[in-house]
């Protein structure tokens, strides 16, 4: 395939008045030029692109985006220009900052039995989305699906984000890691903390494998990493990454404390500490007590019910009953109260920050 060249090929109706543009403005190589006495074919080559400007080509002018870390060092600071020939170029940061947009805070309610369409999504998994208006932009929550397991079609790649959780709901699959040593297999209630740019990969899953995955923002970017082979040579369990460590927690044998919610206790997955509170992860179950009404401070409180059932009331809204595969988001200030739990309840309740206060209605 080292014999093979692609071409991009762009118009032009002068092609004198591209030359300079191109090799002295864009600084582009110029590699071929004919005919020499009246040149009609110029290909040059530069970023990653082979670019060959033609003399009456038909296809209109089209756009080239220039990633630079320094765009302010490139053609004197301009991001965007027009060449002679037409062509837009845009100047754009390579690695921009993630931006978190504010969030939209609204309850919203998400049952598994209104059947909202999986979606086929990267590497042939299935995707539901559990917030649909994603609070402006701010959090993206899936319910993933792989309903015939084996060896899954994935790549070495990272995530732009800003947090990233994925918790294994039900069966089993196995994801490498950048400096975290051999595979690691995930089993229903354990989660891995994907830290910024973190590589990984998934190679193999169990049938009808479910798992749960959190991103902040909603829109980010996935890239693939051509180059970098899985397991690293390198264990490295507390190297950081955006000042975020690796976390994986797993359910077997974790010790169960009271909740911040009477009626209940929670398991901490660790998440907090790892992120430096970027986001905390509690799974939940039915304790001593009564439930009572509460309202909580944090920017996003989401919740998915993974075992049995419950009532959740909200002030001045109707109450909704509740079962496995359903999921919520209660705003900051609203009175809430998760009643009626069954003894099998169990939900994951991921808050964004992880510290925050809740206030308890104890009249």
């Amino acid at each position: 395939m080292s014999d093979i060249i692609a071409e991009v090929r762009q118009p032009t109706s002068e092609l004198r008045d591209d030359l300079p543009f191109y090799t002295k403005t864009l600084g582009m190589r110029l590699d071929m030029i004919y005919p020499a006495d009246n040149p009609q074919v110029a290909v040059f080559s530069g970023y990653g692109v082979r670019l060959r400007i033609e003399n009456g080509a038909t296809e209109p002018p089209g756009t080239i985006r220039i990633l630079t870390d320094d765009p302010d060092g490139f053609a004197n600071g301009v991001r965007q220009l027009t060449a002679p020939n037409g062509t837009r170029i845009e100047i754009v940061e390579r690695n921009p900052p993630i931006v978190l947009p504010t969030t939209l805070h609204s309850f919203v309610v998400r049952r598994l039995a209104d059947q909202a369409p999986w979606i086929i999504g990267r590497a042939g998994m299935q995707y539901r989305d559990l917030i649909p208006d994603r609070l402006g932009g701010s959090i993206i929550a899936s319910h993933i699906r792989i309903p015939d397991g084996g060896p899954v079609p994935d790549m070495v790649h990272f995530h732009k984000v800003g947090f990233q959780l994925i918790f294994c709901y039900r069966g089993w699959v196995d994801v490498v890691y950048e400096d975290q040593g051999p595979p690691m297999r995930l089993t229903a209630g354990d989660c891995f903390i994907q830290p910024p740019e973190i590589r990984h990969r998934v190679l193999v899953a169990s049938d009808n494998v479910e798992v749960i995955e959190i991103g902040v923002p909603a829109e980010h970017v996935t890239e693939i990493d051509h180059d970098m082979t899985l397991p690293t040579p390198h264990l490295r369990p507390d190297r950081e990454w955006q000042g975020q460590r690796f976390v994986f927690n797993q359910a077997e044998g974790a010790e169960w404390l009271p909740f911040r919610l009477p009626g209940y206790v929670s398991r901490d997955t660790t998440i907090a500490a790892n992120t430096g509170n970027v986001a905390g992860v509690q799974v939940v179950r039915r304790g001593p007590g009564g439930p009572v009404w509460a309202r909580h401070d944090t920017d996003i409180l989401f919740a998915f019910v993974m075992e049995g059932r419950v009532t959740l009331q909200g002030e001045e809204r109707d109450a909704y009953d509740l079962m496995a595969g359903d999921a919520f988001v209660i705003p900051p200030g609203m009175n809430t109260r998760l009643a009626d739990p069954s003894d099998d309840i169990e939900l994951l309740e991921v808050a964004l920050p992880g510290a925050f206060r809740t206030e308890l209605e104890t009249g």
